[in-house]
Order: C-alpha cells, then sequence, then structure tokens
C-alpha cells in the first residue's frame, strides 16, 4: 500500500508535460501540489464529440457542435482591429458562416490546403443566421494519436493568471491524459467489495479515470455516481463517527435538578403560553441535559418562534444546577436586545445578568469580569468581547452560541475551552436549514426545531411592487402610521453608487422628508457606519414609537424586536438574497397586529431575482424558503456554510443529490449499527479512510 501511496502523493513538476514553473502555476491556482490532487480536479463538463451532427441539427441552447462537411468562399474582410477572415461550411442539410479573428494567415494556409474538414465550437445565431466563431478544424483523414479515448472532451476550470502560463483547459486535459495512464493501476479502493457488488458501484480507479475522459455516456453517469456516493458517504459516516465518539467520551456536567428559578419563572413570570413545539425541545434539552454527556444541539426555529425563550429556561436550569451561562451573538444590537429582555424577564428571581460588549467602559468591565471569576454573575450576554482570554468563569456550565452562522470556527472553541469540564452547547439559527443540509453540515449535532409559531401570530402577507407603484405605496405607509403603526424601509446602500442604479438610503431620506413633511411623522436613519451609541440612539427611538418610519441598512436583519411595527419595505428587493428578504420580514409581525412586507424592485429582472421576489409573495415557511433557496443557488452561500470547510465538495451537490445524500446517510447509520467501531475485517477500508478523515480535520464538532 506503501508505495501506491507514494506514486499518488509525487508532486506535480515530476509529471510529464508539467515542469517546475508550470507547478507553480498549479499550486497558486488550482491548489494542486501531488498526482492524486490533479487526479481530484474534475472537469466541470464534457463536450460530445462521439457524434457527428448536422447543420440542420443546431439547436439554440448553446451547446458545441461537431460537423462534418465543404469549407469554402474564403475572404478576409476590414482592417487593422476589425480584420476577420470569414468562409462557409456546408453539409448536406444546410450551411453556416465560420468566422477567425485571430491566427488569420494559419487559417488561410490550413484550408487553401484542403476542403473537407470536421469542425468543433458553438454555434450563435447572428441575425438570422448560424455562426460559429474560430472553430477548432479537425482532419476527418487524420489519424487521431491518443493515449486515452477521446470521443467527451472534458473542460476544466482555470483562471485568466493560468491561462497567460499556458494553462488553459485544453493544457489541462492534455497534462491529465499524461497522468492517468501512470497512477490508474496505484488507485487504491476505499469501499468493501461487497458494499461494491451489493450497491453495483464502479470500482475508484475505473471511476476516477472515466471522470476525466469517459468512454461513453453510461460510463461518465457511473463514474459520477460513484464519485458523488464516496463524497457524501464517507462525510456521513465521519460526521456520526465523531458524534459517536463524542457521546462516549466527552462527560457533560449533569443538570440532574428542576429547582426554584425554572418552576418560578415558568408558573409566575412567563409572559406568554408555550407553545407545543417549545415544549418538545425542552424535553429534548433536558434529555441532554441530564445523560452525563456534553449537549451539542443545534436549535432551528424559523423568525418569531421563540428560541430565546428556550434558551432562557435552559439557563435557569443552569442555575438550578449550581452553573453558570452565557449567551454570544454576533452583533451589539442584538447581544443588546437579548439583555435587556432576558434581565427584564429574570429581575423577579433576583439572578445577575451582565452584559459584556468591545464598547463596556473600563470601570464596569472589571467589575464583571471579577464578578464572573467569584461565581456572582449567572448570566453573561454580549458579543465576540466573551472570548476573550481575560473573560474567565467560576463554573461555566452552558453556552448559547445565537445565530451561530455568523462565528468563525475557532472563536467558537475559544468560548468551549471556558470550562475544563466542556460546557454544554445550544447553538441557535434563525436561518431555517434544508433537511439535507443540516444532514450533510450538522450529522454530528443533535437538531430541534421549533416548527410551529406562537399563537396569535397573524401570517405576514408580502405583496411585489415596481416603481411605478410608489405613490400607491406611500398611500398606504401614511394610512398605517395613522393606525398607530410604524414602518421599516431597508435599502441595500448607504450612499449612491456609480456602478449600481439603486435607491440608496441617503436619496430615500429626503425623498421620505418630501413625502412626509406633516410634523407628526418623524424619520429615523440606522446604518453599519454610524458609530455604536448613535445606532442604538436611533434604534431605541423607534423601539419608544418617537420616530414612525425607520430607514436602514441590513444592519435590523437580524435581532431588531419592535412589535408594533406591522411594514417592512425593502427597497431593490432583487438585490437581496431569499434568506436575507426572509430575515427581514421577519422584523414585522411579531405583535397582534396584521403586518405587512413590500418587496421594491425595477421590472426588468432576472429569471431568478423574479422566481425569489415570486417565492417570498407565495409562502411566510422559512423552512420552503430555505428549501428553495438551496435549489436555486446551491449550498455554499447559505447558512455561511463555506467558511466551515465541510461543504467542500469537488462533485456532489446537496442541492440536486438531496436522494443521494438521504442514502448515504441511512447506509453509514446501518454500518455503524452492525459495526460500532468499524473493527470488522470487511470494515477495514472503511476504518482507514475515517481515520484519515477526522485525522485531517480538525475536530471541531463539539462547538460547531
Amino acid at each position: 500500500m506503501a508505495a501506491e501511496y507514494d506514486i499518488l502523493k509525487t508532486p506535480i513538476e515530476f509529471l510529464k508535460g508539467v515542469g517546475p514553473k508550470r507547478a507553480e502555476v498549479f499550486r497558486k491556482e488550482f491548489d494542486i501540489h501531488t498526482f492524486d490532487d490533479l487526479l481530484h480536479y474534475y472537469p466541470y463538463r464534457h463536450v460530445d464529440k462521439s457524434q457527428i451532427f448536422k447543420v440542420s441539427d443546431i439547436v439554440e441552447d448553446g451547446s458545441y457542435i461537431q460537423l462534418r462537411g465543404r469549407i469554402s468562399n474564403l475572404q478576409v474582410v476590414g482592417q487593422q482591429r476589425g480584420k476577420r477572415l470569414t468562409a462557409q461550411f456546408t453539409d448536406e442539410s444546410g450551411t453556416l458562416e465560420l468566422v477567425w479573428f485571430n491566427g488569420i494567415k494559419w487559417v488561410q494556409e490550413l484550408l487553401q490546403k484542403k476542403h473537407e474538414f470536421i469542425i468543433f465550437g458553438k454555434p450563435t445565431l447572428y441575425y438570422g443566421h448560424w455562426n460559429m466563431t474560430h472553430p477548432e478544424l479537425i482532419d476527418p483523414n487524420a489519424q487521431q494519436e491518443s493515449q486515452v479515448p477521446m470521443a467527451f472532451l472534458p473542460l476544466y476550470n482555470t483562471s485568466d493568471l493560468a491561462k497567460k502560463k499556458t494553462l488553459d483547459s485544453k493544457a489541462l486535459a492534455k497534462i491529465i491524459a499524461n497522468l492517468l495512464p501512470v497512477v490508474h493501476d496505484v488507485i487504491p479502493e476505499t469501499l468493501p467489495e461487497e458494499m461494491l457488488r451489493q450497491l453495483h458501484l464502479m470500482p475508484l480507479r475505473d471511476a476516477l479515470c472515466q471522470i476525466h475522459y469517459p468512454e461513453s455516456h453510461e460510463q461518465l453517469s457511473r463514474a459520477t455516481l460513484r464519485l458523488k456516493f464516496d463524497e457524501l458517504f464517507f462525510l456521513q459516516l465521519k460526521m456520526l463517527k465523531l458524534k459517536q465518539i463524542n457521546t462516549q467520551k466527552t462527560a457533560g456536567h449533569r443538570f440532574p435538578l428542576v429547582g426554584q428559578f425554572f418552576n418560578s419563572f415558568y408558573k409566575n413570570h412567563l409572559p406568554f403560553e408555550l407553545t407545543n413545539a417549545q415544549k418538545r425541545v425542552i424535553r429534548e434539552i433536558r434529555g441532554d441535559l441530564g445523560s452525563g454527556h456534553q449537549m451539542n444541539r443545534l436549535l432551528q426555529g424559523d423568525v418569531g418562534s421563540g428560541k430565546t425563550i428556550i434558551a432562557l429556561f435552559i439557563m435557569l436550569l443552569a442555575k438550578d444546577n449550581g452553573y453558570q451561562s452565557c449567551l454570544m451573538a454576533p452583533t451589539e444590537i442584538l447581544a443588546t436586545q437579548h439583555y435587556e429582555k432576558i434581565s427584564r424577564q429574570v429581575a423577579p428571581l433576583g439572578l445577575r445578568v451582565e452584559f459584556l460588549s468591545g464598547s463596556t467602559k473600563t470601570a464596569k468591565r472589571r467589575q464583571i469580569l471579577a464578578g464572573l471569576e467569584n461565581g456572582d454573575v449567572d448570566i453573561l450576554i454580549g458579543t465576540h468581547a466573551l472570548i476573550e482570554d481575560n473573560v474567565q468563569f467560576q463554573n461555566l456550565g452552558l453556552v448559547v452560541i445565537d445565530e451561530q452562522h455568523r462565528f468563525g470556527v475557532e472563536q467558537r472553541a475559544k468560548l468551549w475551552r471556558k470550562s475544563a469540564v466542556p460546557p454544554h452547547i445550544l447553538v441557535m439559527t434563525a436561518t431555517p436549514i434544508p433537511r439535507t443540509l443540516a444532514m450533510t453540515l450538522y450529522g454530528d449535532l443533535d437538531v430541534s426545531v421549533i416548527d410551529e409559531l406562537p399563537s396569535g401570530r397573524k401570517p405576514i402577507i408580502t405583496k411585489h411592487l415596481y416603481e411605478k407603484d410608489r405613490v400607491r405605496l406611500f398611500g398606504f405607509m401614511k394610512e398605517q402610521i395613522a393606525e398607530g403603526r410604524q414602518v421599516f424601509v431597508v435599502y441595500p446602500l448607504i450612499q449612491e453608487s456609480e456602478k449600481m442604479d439603486l435607491l440608496d438610503l441617503m436619496a430615500g431620506y429626503e425623498a421620505m422628508e418630501h413625502d412626509f413633511p406633516l410634523p407628526q411623522y418623524a424619520i429615523g436613519v440606522v446604518h453599519g457606519k454610524m458609530k455604536p451609541e448613535v445606532k442604538d440612539y436611533e434604534m431605541q427611538r423607534f423601539a419608544r414609537n418617537e420616530t414612525q418610519i425607520l430607514l436602514s441598512t441590513t444592519v435590523i436583519e437580524v435581532g431588531i424586536d419592535v412589535p408594533n411595527a406591522t411594514v417592512m419595505v425593502i427597497e431593490n428587493a432583487e438585490r437581496f438574497g431569499l434568506s436575507q428578504l426572509h430575515q427581514l420580514r421577519g422584523r414585522v409581525g411579531r405583535g397582534g397586529n396584521q403586518s405587512f412586507c413590500i418587496l421594491m424592485s425595477k421590472y426588468e429582472l432576472t429569471a431568478d431575482s423574479r422566481k425569489r421576489l415570486n417565492a417570498m409573495v407565495q409562502t411566510n415557511d422559512g423552512f420552503e424558503i430555505a428549501n428553495f433557496d438551496l435549489q436555486l443557488r446551491g449550498p455554499g452561500d447559505i447558512q455561511g456554510t463555506q467558511q466551515s470547510g465541510m461543504l467542500d465538495f469537488k462533485i456532489a451537490d446537496i442541492s440536486k443529490d438531496e436522494k443521494l445524500v438521504t442514502y448515504t446517510r441511512n447506509l453509514a447509520i446501518q454500518v455503524l449499527n452492525r459495526d460500532p467501531d468499524l473493527a470488522l475485517p470487511e470494515n477495514r477500508r472503511l476504518a482507514e479512510m475515517v481515520a484519515q478523515l477526522i485525522d485531517r480535520d480538525t475536530n471541531w464538532s463539539v462547538i460547531s
């Protein structure tokens, strides 16, 4: 086995066609260092060169096509930069024009020697006639030399710098053609033989060759399936194995008591009736806290579903059992709101709740740090300031992380390390995560879902309006304000950008001043470039209804709670992602009054933009929105998953491979149920692969 790995780990410069200079480009531009890295640099698609079509077969879908016929009527037209060579291509079904802007002399000489060619390129429709620019010219009678089948031409992603260094897609294809015969016989299999037979999967060495140069459509399909299967199955196996390890080996504080703080708050001070979903989640968490193992639980809940009250109940459980808690939020506004709400709710219980952020004054900070170390502070709420080295607890038992995807992995790890015995971890998100994404990204966590909104909440009515409807919009806003309600207006920019024709916040403010000149209407402005104290002052004015309209950038996306606000106007809504639109909509509808979300956009929209806005109008369900977003965009941006590194798939796509995600998850569960330690001889390869994956990736699972 060692000899096999030695070849695959050979530095890339030793491959035929590479050398030291190209190797440097491979490393810098593609992160390719070894033969193995290059082997797993898959083409993004293939061009079918196995068939020869006719001119009459051309369709307007942007596909490459291969034709065979005669070339005639060569003409050089234009001067200097406008100079080009044109020719007419003809087969038995029709004609199209060929055009060359570069290499004119070379092409002329070639076409004067022969007239019959196979041409390959992408046809375009120009003033009602088909043409093809810079087609590849192939002599149908010449012997084609190649070490691998060339029926399907692989196309590889490259970069401008790589192209300048002669590493375009064609060069990459040629170098990989040199690689395949060198490594084919030494590629180690990763799956047990029995699994390969039962699932009818292609051997890995064949799949890795066929993904680059497939012999047929069927072989390409089988290779793609095998490689997708490996990526998804081994990720699931690794995540489940980590979860198993953490459950077995990570001792946690036991919270056996449900004492006076929890019971007193529930019986005497709870401001509203808990939903059945909230009660279910509290039971799930209590089961974790009594297990003797560290809890690692993700709490998903749509905007306004009541996640914070669950976090408070769990903090009260921690206090009942003699432990401190902390809650970390990504922004000062959100952290402040949590602090004010929780402080108010637990005031009758006599608990000490403190707030810590970067703007906390030095004297106050000293008091808080001392209170944490001597155990006087029961609950600490704050921002990134909580992870600073000088923030030390006497007995930290519970960490709650809100909107956890906004924190980097190492930041969360610092908070987790502030206790000798790992504290219980509850991470919360108001961004609903599609099932396949949660299964893949959080496969090592237990997941709780609040799938029920508090009673009395009316569904938000969402409308999509255009600029021509602005007078109507202003009239509606005035009606709502006259009824005592308040209005958010959100803009994508602070000041006008020359590059983007967007209604910016300051221009919007001037327009509002013009359209709402009455003294009883006050307008506030909030944006991210304001000093925190100025921003907070404006937010407090709006919360007290001293301003009726709040103009803002997306700084209010998370955590602003003003139950009296019933209208959310989102300007240039086409510039926002679905998740962001849904979060912004969730800033209204938090009281008992009917609320509205108005999506303003220009009339000319891309197909994707129109789909996003239509989805917002059609549903308020965050999970439906998230699933649609996953299908539309793929997983890259959703829930900030790129920073996790877990979804760095080379070929699988969980937005399109939902069935395979579910299948591999269930298969991984079956394998571990039968052989928890992967100790059986037939699972030796699986054990080796999982061990490699766990060793390669730092185990942050306990705080993910």
